[in-house]
């Protein structure tokens, strides 16, 4: 019998415990650094773990329905999921569904509650002087909050981000009464409105509820009809009411003064007057939660503007500065509800600024949040919401794992009746490779938010078979070259690169389809994809780190090399030819007979 051709392939042939100490070594590592990290199991999907699903519909406002486009579909995806990520949640999937749905899929363990105010919330982010305010409880001038006020909530204050206090630290403000309103609205009404010569709306002695009774000087009867108008919505609006609370400044332009809701550190409803939007959401470059460790502030928010936005934050603080409360507050308004009112002593002009109160970290990142992320291109109305509960993931999970074993028996039962002793090689690479996929997903969720969901689960069980083909296609080569007369050692190395090439060629195409599958596609999906990619790519990995160094060590065993019948390899079962021969002419110029020489 020939042997096998020295060089690379006699090299590989002697030293396959490389390979197998490479792979073993491979598995301790990753192994090790699953149960070092505390993620001992694979992050699971909203299908199979539960959670919420909210199903949002953009409406087009009067005369913008051109605005509902892919562009701004995709920026509404963006902010969208940068919110719900911004709340840690890394496995939230956020797309589009149709021409004018987005889906938000929020995993269980998550504040539900709190991801769909912040996702649902979907209305433009402004910031708004703050003209009249009060607290909702009927009587005609109440105090407003204090100074350190809860984060998100009236009474923060506004700071220099470099941490110069731009407010005074006195005790709590009056709030305006009904003709210090009055002029502030007719003021906030004005297109040229500039603060008066002293920088106050002094209030008149009386407490005349009547909007016209301390007019600005320059005031147009228009103004003072529309402030009037104001001013009677202000005293009808109930914000401790949940419905008015939902009505309150809706469909009102940015340009125009409007009433709006907020709610104090106190957890009580106050009612305001704001005057037009001084800044909008878009404006703002970056907004971060920071724990202030210079000073007892806390847990703080910073901002950073645009260098378009910077100009117009200094402006609206240097007039609000000059002003006495409430009018020296801004408020920060988001789908109609006014966030945080934090108040100002001095124009803020260095393009970033930090609002500072008694925060927790929580509240903190939430008002971040609705500062970095608040400002969407388009309206959005929540049609449904659809919560999955644990237990029903708990069944898909279940119904999915009898699947994948039914099919990983089918294939084992498959191999041992066709492959015999061969199947142990086969079920030890399957086993290897399964080890494997697994610690890898469980690392894979802390690092990059991989969720195995139930399209994933289907992909895992898919990739048995694409696995078990691989090693079908070793073994075919191995016998072809046995039915050709050659012994199992010389077989196994003439086969491999046959059947390499083959492996090679059809992992890629697998690949290849699984990679074009992620781009194109969305959500769910993209799970059964990635994991398809990924178990093709182990595949390759664990065939020639260990299916083939295993096959040319079990080679030189008796049972293998001998052919028992048992061993799938047995020369008459497979119906092989007498031992390969070849023929060489003498060399002398005499015809004789012909000698034989083993090949």
């Amino acid at each position: 019998m020939a042997a096998p051709k020295k060089g690379r392939s006699a090299s590989a042939q002697s030293k396959p415990w490389r390979s197998l100490a490479l792979i073993l070594i491979a598995i301790v590592a990753l192994t090790g650094g699953m149960f070092a990290s505390g993620n001992t199991t694979p992050r699971l999907g909203i299908d199979l773990a539960g959670g919420t699903s909210i199903t949002l519909r953009a409406v087009p406002e009067r005369g913008q329905e051109s605005a509902i486009n892919k562009t701004n579909m995709d920026t509404a995806v963006n902010i969208m999921e940068r919110r719900v990520n911004g709340l840690g949640v890394s496995e939230a999937e956020v797309q589009t569904q149709g021409n004018d749905n987005i889906i938000v899929n929020i995993p269980k363990g998550t504040n539900s509650k709190q991801a769909r105010e912040q996702v649902g919330t979907t209305a433009k982010l402004y910031f708004r002087p703050v003209l009249a305010t009060e607290v909702s409880t009927g009587a005609a001038a109440s105090p407003s909050p204090s100074a350190s006020g809860a984060s998100g909530k009236p009474g923060d204050k506004a700071t220099d981000k470099t941490g110069d206090k731009a407010t005074s630290t006195g005790s709590a403000t009056p709030s305006a009464t009904a003709s210090q309103q009055g002029r502030a609205v007719t003021d906030g009404l004005k297109a040229d409105a500039t603060p008066s010569a002293g920088g106050t709306a002094t209030p008149k002695a009386s407490g005349t509820p009547k909007a016209s009774t301390s007019p600005a000087p320059s005031a147009s009867g228009s103004s003072n009809d529309a402030a009037a108008k104001l001013q009677a919505q202000y005293a009808a609006l109930d914000c401790s009411k949940q419905d008015a609370r939902a009505t309150a400044g809706k469909g009102v332009k940015p340009t125009d003064p409007t009433v709006a809701c907020g709610q104090n550190s106190q957890g009580q409803w106050q009612k305001y007057i704001l005057g037009p939007a001084a800044v909008d959401g878009t404006d703002v470059k970056k907004a971060q939660a920071v724990f202030n460790t210079q000073n007892a502030s806390g847990w703080t928010v910073t901002m950073e503007f645009t260098s378009k936005g910077a100009k117009k934050f200094a402006d609206i603080t240097g007039k609000l500065a000059q002003n006495q409360s409430p009018q020296n507050q801004f408020a920060i308004v988001l789908d109609g509800n006014v966030v945080s009112d934090p108040y100002v002593s001095q124009a803020l002009t260095g393009g970033s600024a930090e609002i500072s109160g008694r925060f927790t970290q929580q509240e903190a990142q939430s008002l971040s949040n609705m500062l970095s992320y608040g400002a969407l291109p388009l309206t959005f109305k929540e049609d449904s919401v659809t919560t999955v509960t644990a237990a029903l993931g708990g069944d898909q999970l279940h119904a999915g794992l009898i699947a994948g074993a039914i099919g990983l028996a089918l294939v084992v039962l498959y191999l041992l009746v066709y492959y015999r002793g061969l199947s142990l090689i086969a079920v030890a690479s399957l086993l290897v490779s399964a080890i494997l996929t697994y610690v890898i997903m469980s690392l894979l969720g802390p690092a990059i938010g991989f969720a195995l969901n139930l399209p994933a689960v289907c992909g895992a069980i898919v990739a048995i078979g694409i696995t078990a083909d691989s090693f079908i296609v070793f073994f075919e080569r191995i016998r072809d070259e046995i039915r050709e007369g050659r012994s199992l050692r010389p077989a196994v190395e003439r086969g491999w690169p046959r059947a390499r090439r083959t492996i090679l060629v059809s992992d890629f195409v697998s690949f290849l389809a699984a990679a074009v599958l992620f781009i194109v596609t969305v959500g769910k999906v993209q799970g059964f994809a990635f994991t398809l990619g990924l178990t093709t790519v182990l595949d390759v990995v664990v065939v020639f780190l260990f299916t083939k160094p295993l096959m040319t060590i079990l080679a030189r065993s008796n049972f293998f090399a001998h052919g028992h019948r048992w061993s799938g390899l047995d020369p008459k079962r497979l119906g092989a030819k007498p031992p390969l021969r070849r023929t060489r002419r003498p060399s002398g110029p005499a015809a004789g007979s012909v000698e034989t020489k083993e090949a």
